[in-house]
């Protein structure tokens, strides 16, 4: 893991202890900010995140902020046309997991954190299968696992 890309669900698990992922969420956090990896915050996970929540009372001093910029729009507009929503899912929604999706493609973000699976993870994987990205996706549900930190490498003794 070089770089990590922060969903919105990521950062309400982070800073809301009665998540059931906050653990995880904390872990991830912790050895990112104590490996050095550049976690990347959107601008667009920033306007979902201040809904319910004021951003500043994240970390913010750990974070890289990454604006949503003309580049990540095109190739948002063109991973939308080449792989289009499944029809149950919500269209609004979509969009903006897609953004996140070409933000990370765009900065060569080697993973997105998240616990949303039902969208953001599947079409991240489904990109991955086509060869439009090449982002691995880590999901809070599974709990901290350090193996990503060592390129998928696990320790053999405890």
């Amino acid at each position: 893991m070089n770089s990590v890309l922060l969903d919105t669900s990521f950062l309400i698990s982070l800073s809301d202890p009665t998540r059931p992922h906050h653990a995880a969420a904390v872990l991830y956090y912790r050895e990112c900010a104590r490996r050095q990896v550049a976690m990347y915050l959107s601008t667009v996970v920033v306007s979902e995140f201040q809904v319910k929540q004021a951003i500043n009372d994240l970390p913010l001093r750990n974070f890289v902020m990454l604006p949503f910029n003309v580049d990540h729009a095109m190739r948002c507009g063109l991973m939308i046309r080449q792989m289009p929503r499944d029809a149950g899912d919500d269209r609004v929604r979509v969009k903006d997991d897609f953004k996140l999706l070409a933000q990370c493609d765009c900065e060569a973000i080697t993973h997105l954190i998240s616990e949303d699976a039902s969208t953001l993870a599947k079409y991240l994987d489904r990109a991955r299968e086509t060869g439009l990205a090449s982002t691995r996706t880590v999901l809070l549900r599974d709990g901290f696992d350090e193996a990503w930190f060592e390129n998928g490498q696990t320790r053999l003794l405890p």
